[in-house]
């Protein structure tokens, strides 16, 4: 049967203690600040929105810390932003990329004075990024938008004026999409991974398209390389030669989002169709040394990588969840093969060294009833072997989605950021939303996804068979069912009356002391309009599963969607990043509904993605 709340939040006695530790990135961190009595949610929350600008309650201030074009803090090299988008390609390599997204804090004193703040730049907005738009493209322009995502490492400080970036810094580093790395795991130098370019299949040049993240117990950022598939392409008439599995990823010629191929052939598909499965994948980044070779690690699987959420077995293994962000897509969880090697600093980061290449990489199947099992993707096993088209483990790894239709995992509404309770080791899950679910040729309403034509999306969790993070078997229920009460079928179920209404959860973050902060993602198409005029601009709120109460804390500019949020480990700062303000539609157009933060009407100023802090002014527990 489906879990009650209560049952939902015993101890387990597992390796939650672990991931509280790690979950900062610092293991020695002490025990989390308690809120005390009465005072969990205790802050007055906002309404709905659809002011052109950030909303937070009254007894919290905010800063604007790292908007896109600021100097990352590279020594000798930091140009400051141009209004008119007159950056070179060169300056943008060492700029703030566009877009930000998932976040991490990474404390560089035992007191969490200072710190590396490491996030991703998920994509660009070319209107916005050069001078002229698009009217033209040219290879300077490729290189540019290359150089605007990916993510940054910037070095952040706290002082009584609150925090501030450090410039120069000895760690400050961008890493993008012309940025040399490793090929690692199972499938790294096989067939389907080598080019002209790198016969030997191990070595590429990029991240892109990052979106959510992780953090690993030994002190890492795992970066995930979700919509890759659209700056691939080339000639039209090169889409009738597509195989099933590119038709499956999107990496069909004619189907590009920007023109990359026509100026850099290696996104050419109809001569490099190799190039895309070197995409897709999560990366691992070490923040603290700057010339570390970033790496592409093949055995969590090719996916629209959408999370890497980590946590520790009973045993001391490894275990990452991730999802694929894409309608009627996966969960997946990978566990590594050997134990993780306690500690943070640069000996237990290369005693782990390897620890993501070799494991089990398993999808989820949601049963009705509330039960659930982990299916394993191991060639050779459930179906996964050449009679079906997988020739070895590589070929499973690579095309990971097809590997789940063998296997039959439960298909999902788009399963985006994974978050575990620091306390009782919950796992949580947003499925942001799904059109399509119950249309004709598409499957059907299900068990864990019970509503068709899903507008509005929700949160789902589950519990490890033993508290053990390794295990085989779970059990699942609805945290909630995103959605306005008030609008007749919208199917909305909050976990507690008076709950505040969102809409397309996508960010989700647990801080220490056991509070989920949620994010929204609109589209900008249909912010302020039926049947989601109720909900206005992209927002966060805060929810303490103990209670099931769920509060709004923060609403952002018009067109933006809030993602990218962590609390620092003494819980008296939440970062935050506003996420394309502006954007009032999702196919390029030129029109822009904001000027955040430059600006004040649209029109006056670029708008730019930014990362917020975030404090009481009495400088007390966030959530409070």
């Amino acid at each position: 049967m489906p879990l009650d709340r209560r049952h939902f939040l015993i101890q387990s006695g597992s390796a939650a203690a672990v991931v509280a530790l790690f979950g900062q990135g610092c293991a020695s961190t002490p025990a989390p600040p308690s809120a005390g009595p009465g005072e969990t949610l205790g802050f007055t929350g906002v309404p709905a929105s659809l002011r052109d600008g950030i909303v937070i309650p009254p007894e919290y201030e905010w800063q604007l810390l790292y908007p896109w074009g600021s100097p990352t803090g590279v020594a000798g090299r930091m140009p400051t932003f141009a209004p008119d988008a007159g950056n070179s390609a060169d300056d943008q390599a060492v700029q703030a990329g566009m877009h930000h997204d998932g976040m991490h804090f990474f404390a560089l004193d035992a007191a969490g004075e200072r710190g590396l703040l490491v996030m991703n730049h998920e994509y660009t907005d070319e209107q916005l990024l050069h001078t002229d738009g698009i009217k033209e493209w040219t290879s300077g322009k490729v290189r540019k938008s290359l150089h605007a995502m990916g993510v940054s490492v910037i070095e952040i400080r706290r002082s009584g004026q609150g925090w501030q970036q450090v410039l120069p810094s000895p760690f400050a580093r961008r890493v993008h999409g012309n940025t040399p790395m490793h090929i690692a795991g199972p499938a790294a130098g096989t067939p389907l991974m080598r080019t002209a370019a790198n016969p030997a299949g191990d070595a590429v040049f990029g991240t892109f398209a990052n979106c959510a993240m992780g953090v690993t117990p030994w002190g890492t950022y795992l970066t995930c390389e979700e919509n890759f598939h659209g700056y691939f392409g080339g000639p039209k008439d090169a889409a009738r030669n597509a195989t099933p599995a590119q038709r499956r990823y999107g990496t069909v010629a004619g189907s590009q989002w920007v023109e990359y191929w026509r100026f850099d052939e290696r996104f050419d598909l109809s001569r490099h169709p190799n190039e895309p499965h070197r995409f897709g994948w999560v990366v691992e980044i070490d923040p603290f040394d700057p010339t570390a070779t970033p790496v592409k690690r093949t055995a969590l699987g090719r996916k629209r990588q959408e999370s890497a959420t980590c946590t520790v077995a009973k045993d001391g293994r490894l275990v990452v969840y991730m999802g694929d962000d894409s309608r009627f897509e996966y969960i997946y969880k990978f566990v590594s093969r050997d134990k993780v090697r306690p500690g943070t600093d640069a000996a237990a980061r290369a005693a782990n060294r390897h620890l993501l290449d070799e494991g089990t990489l398993y999808a989820a199947r949601y049963d009705a009833g509330g039960r659930g099992q982990w299916l394993e993707l191991t060639h050779g096993r459930n179906g996964l072997d050449a009679a079906n088209g997988f020739a070895d483990q590589a070929e499973v790894l690579i095309h990971a989605r097809l590997a789940g239709d063998q296997v039959g995992a439960t298909k999902m509404d788009r399963p985006e950021w994974i978050a575990i309770h620091p306390q009782s080791g919950e796992v949580y899950v947003t499925l942001t939303n799904n059109s399509q679910r119950g249309d004709a040729g598409k499957p059907a309403p299900d068990a864990a996804n019970p509503r068709a034509n899903n507008l509005f999306g929700g949160i789902l969790r589950w519990r490890e068979d033993a508290g053990d993070a390794a295990s085989t078997g779970f059990s699942w229920d609805h945290f909630a069912l995103a959605g306005d009460p008030a609008q007749p079928g919208s199917g909305a179920r909050y976990p507690s009356a008076g709950a505040d209404a969102f809409g397309a959860p996508d960010g989700l973050h647990f801080d220490r002391g056991g509070l989920l902060w949620i994010q929204t993602d609109l589209s900008g198409q249909v912010i302020g309009k039926p049947p989601y005029t109720s909900l206005g601009n992209n927002q966060m709120l805060c929810a303490d599963p103990a209670s099931g109460r769920i509060k709004r804390f923060l609403t952002g500019p018009n067109g933006c969607e809030i993602t990218g949020c962590v609390v620092t480990p003494d819980r008296r700062t939440l970062f935050v990043n506003i996420q394309h303000p502006g954007e009032a539609r999702d196919d390029g157009d030129t029109k822009h509904n904001s000027a955040w933060p430059d600006g004040t009407t649209p029109g006056s100023a670029r708008p730019r993605s930014a990362t917020l802090s975030i404090r009481r002014r009495d400088g007390g527990i966030v959530g409070t």
